[in-house]
């Protein structure tokens, strides 16, 4: 089997977003374009970065969307891999085949993991509408809420230092930032 073509780095991508079916007067999408430009006016060397890292670093955020990490941690496009989700988890990727081996878990002051409980949304969910069975499926899910900011912290530093699935010998911290603040506080 023939391997997948690389991207063409050059290619001419349109400025013209495809108009979506939900697409209305709220649509950010449309706003795209400029500042997008302006980026690719001054993107500079960038096309030349290496997919792995430099810093040999994956940070582990909230995709919360008042976290800049980049401004946060002055650090800059081609230092670390920025893995964002609800709640701050996952790695293998960003190690195995991309060489990290520093893991910096951030969650934050004010996160929505804090406001809910697993029960809770499960019923929110299947009483948005009672009769359709396809959401009972929402049972099926751990939703990994926390009501303690700095020990999910720990929590999480210590799955993942105990994990096999972990390089050994990875450097594993944990940090929360302050939303209200801008500032970080190392707690592992």
């Amino acid at each position: 089997m023939a391997a997948d073509p690389a991207p063409n780095p050059t290619a001419n991508y349109s400025t013209r977003a495809a108009p979506l079916a939900s697409d209305g007067p709220m649509s950010v999408y449309k706003d795209f374009a400029e500042p997008n430009a302006e980026y690719a006016a001054n993107f500079g060397q960038k096309s030349s970065l290496a997919l792995p890292p430099a810093k040999k670093l994956a940070i582990i955020t909230c995709m919360d969307a008042r976290i800049n990490v980049y401004a946060e941690l002055g650090i800059k496009e081609g230092d670390a891999h920025i893995i964002r989700n609800a709640g701050g988890s996952a790695v293998i990727i960003s190690q195995r085949l991309l060489g990290t081996r520093e893991i910096a878990v951030f969650h934050h002051t004010g996160c929505g993991m804090l406001t809910f409980t697993t029960p809770h949304l499960h019923k929110l969910v299947k009483d948005s509408d009672p009769t359709n069975e396809a959401l009972q499926v929402v049972d099926k899910i751990d939703f990994l809420e926390f009501n303690d900011l700095e020990q999910s912290v720990k929590d999480d530093v210590a799955f993942l230092r105990e994990s096999a699935l972990v390089l050994p010998g990875t450097v594993v911290t944990g940090w929360v930032y302050e939303v209200e603040t801008g500032r970080i506080k190392q707690i592992v």
